[in-house]
């Protein structure tokens, strides 16, 4: 049976369902793994969208917390606000209540990704702050450390990302992820794969 691996994110401008396809490649990448991109639910009107000048949603399917169950690990993402994980993914998390009574995702490995608008923007904090949610599941972190090899250590251009996970800089909205933050973000998806696959092999 395949090993399935949610990647469940929160874009409104794009940049963290760049990091969620490249984390999807990742993940597929490894033998026996079944990967799959979901979207949790927007909780702003239209209109208020339409202010933010944000873009349509994309076709990728919106999960329901039940849905979860189903998943034998999960890599989230979500952009920062004010150094924390934005509204829209923290009221999907808040909506898992019936999940964390019967402890249906104890024990399950996750990680998590982001994107900040600055270099101080929460880079750490955002990931960070998050991991409140996976303990009260009582589900496994698994940060990506620095596994990434070289790529952590680079000084020479921006990059996004730290040891808890990929990450991507948006800027004024313009900058989208660098191929540097694509390859973290595909190594993410293959490193938590493989760990996901081991622990479900073991159970």
């Amino acid at each position: 049976m395949a090993t399935k691996v949610y990647i469940v994110y929160y874009s409104m401008y794009g940049h963290v369902e760049k990091l969620a396809e490249e984390i999807e490649k990742g993940a597929a990448s490894v033998e026996g793994v079944e990967a799959t991109l979901w979207q949790v639910p927007e909780t702003l009107s239209e209109e208020i969208l339409g202010k933010m000048s944000a873009p349509p949603k994309s076709d990728v399917p919106i999960i329901t917390p039940q849905d979860l169950a189903e998943a034998d690990g999960f890599i989230f993402g979500f952009p920062t606000r004010f150094g924390m994980m934005s509204a829209q993914f923290k009221a999907f998390m808040d909506a898992t209540g019936g999940l964390w009574r019967t402890q249906q995702l104890a024990g399950k490995p996750a990680g998590i990704f982001y994107s900040t608008g600055s270099q101080g923007g929460g880079q750490e904090t955002t990931p960070l702050t998050a991991i409140t949610q996976l303990v009260h599941h009582g589900m496994i972190f698994v940060p990506i450390g620095y596994s990434f090899g070289a790529g952590m250590f680079e000084m020479e251009q921006v990059k996004g990302g730290s040891p808890y996970g990929a990450g991507t800089y948006a800027g004024d909205g313009s900058r989208m992820p660098s191929e540097l933050e694509l390859a973290q973000a595909f190594h993410q998806g293959k490193y938590i794969a493989g760990i996901t696959k081991k622990l479900k092999t073991a159970a």
